[in-house]
């Protein structure tokens, strides 16, 4: 008989959301950590935007091919979309902080269980 299957079942139940709530903590912080980079890039582009003239060619990107553009309308691309990635970072920074204080006060629960069980 396995060490887990001992356990009882309400214990066993609490392991296994455990488990399912640091994989979705895992997925929270990868998120965040992606978009974080999507973040500094657009924030790059636009200081290297900020030092040329309205009149310099420019180019973006469109899938595999470069367009050309007007510097203007990349910046206010850029500026939304770094608006739209502030926002979505702080969301998913709540929903960490919340997911690690779960994981932590389940973490807890299980301890102590498992201490009055022995």
């Amino acid at each position: 008989m396995s060490e887990a299957s001992s356990l009882p079942p309400q214990l066993q139940e609490q392991l296994l959301r455990l488990q399912q709530l640091q994989q979705t903590l895992q997925v929270v912080v990868s998120q965040r950590q992606q978009l974080e980079l999507e973040h500094s890039e657009v924030n790059r582009a636009l200081s290297e935007l900020e030092k040329i003239t309205d009149d310099s060619t420019i180019y973006k990107t469109v899938g595999s091919i470069l367009i050309k553009s007007e510097r203007k309308k990349v910046i206010d691309e850029l500026r939304e979309k770094r608006e739209l990635t502030e926002t979505r970072i702080k969301v998913l920074t709540r929903q960490q902080t919340r997911a690690e204080a779960r994981v932590k006060e389940l973490q807890q629960i299980i301890q102590a269980k498992l201490k009055t069980s022995v």
